[in-house]
């Protein structure tokens, strides 16, 4: 067991909140080991005036942490899984998946009580096309526009009138103590979450077996299958934020129910799937679901989400 570990972090408070969250945990199972954290700041974190689709995708937000850990500055990263790609680097691995938090997609807004009170035109912030074409899809008199950069960053955008509204992940509102910024909770039938939405995940280096030991106690199983189902149907689809795509699943005892749903950004086409099946075989489930989507045409939807996104002004 080792007497000294580092986690990498971005430092913005949102990630830092999760990485002291582990280090708290990791401490009560290991009082007598010394746990550090190393901030850093991702490309993610710096490049703010483009969309996220456009500057390379989610594996900004953990490129730079992986290169901690290849040189030994540190042991373990933690990130918010929605912000992993589906294929790790060679030489990485998920070591744990802690307990979901809500999985829900939060209204906030100084004025709005939901989505269907903003009257025609009002601007909607969200980083998100998943988000961004579920909204298109039910408000279309509604003026969708990017939402970039840390919470602090998206609230203080809207605290200063850029928007009528955003649209955020309501875990990130609840574990940095801001559940009143929420004016409404969106329910997953009107606004199905990502994959991995609320779930925390930590990264190792492959090959570490004493290292995912110290880790093993963390990993919430229920949690870790659901996403692994999710994260099957974003892989079949070349999941990344450059397609809106949401799969969702539940776990009650030996169930899973994996929800799933690919669209346009524009929110004109969407093909949706839904399956129950057995717990303990998700991947099966997401390939599964992931097949029902394909029968919708949904690989033609995402043919469509291309020549759109080519098309979309650069920010």
């Amino acid at each position: 067991m080792k007497n000294r570990l580092i986690i990498a972090s971005r430092e913005s408070r949102l990630a830092m909140w999760q990485a002291e969250h582990v280090r708290a945990q990791l401490a009560l199972l290991y009082p007598q080991c010394s746990i550090e954290i190393l901030g850093m700041t991702t490309r993610g974190d710096q490049i703010l005036d483009r969309a996220l689709s456009k500057v390379g995708g989610k594996g900004l937000f953990v490129k730079e942490l992986e290169v901690a850990m290849a040189e030994g500055r540190a042991d373990l990263a933690v990130h918010s899984l929605k912000d992993v790609p589906m294929d790790l680097p060679e030489g990485f691995e998920l070591s744990a998946i802690l307990e979901r938090e809500d999985p829900r997609d939060a209204f906030v807004s100084n004025d709005y009580a939901s989505l269907a009170e903003l009257p025609p035109g009002a601007v909607v912030g969200t980083s998100s096309l998943r988000r961004q074409s579920l909204i298109a899809a039910r408000y279309p008199h509604l003026v969708i526009k990017p939402l970039r950069g840390n919470l602090d960053t998206r609230l203080g955008k809207l605290d200063r009138g850029d928007y009528a509204a955003i649209i955020l992940a309501a875990a990130g509102l609840k574990r940095l103590g801001l559940p009143q910024r929420i004016r409404a909770l969106l329910a997953p039938e009107d606004s199905l979450p990502a994959a991995g939405q609320g779930a925390m995940a930590i990264e190792i280096p492959s090959g570490r077996p004493e290292l995912a030991a110290m880790l093993a106690p963390l990993n919430h199983r229920d949690t870790a299958l659901a996403v692994a189902a999710e994260r099957k149907v974003s892989k079949v689809f070349g999941g990344s934020c450059q397609i809106p795509l949401a799969a969702f699943a539940t776990v009650d005892g030996a169930t899973m129910r994996l929800r799933a749903m690919v669209a346009t950004p524009d929110g004109t086409r969407t093909a949706r799937a839904e399956l129950s099946g057995p717990a303990d075989q998700p991947e099966a489930l997401g390939q599964q679901v992931s097949e029902l989507l394909g029968q919708q045409d949904a690989h033609a939807i995402l043919e469509q989400c291309k020549v759109q996104a080519q098309a979309a002004p650069d920010v």
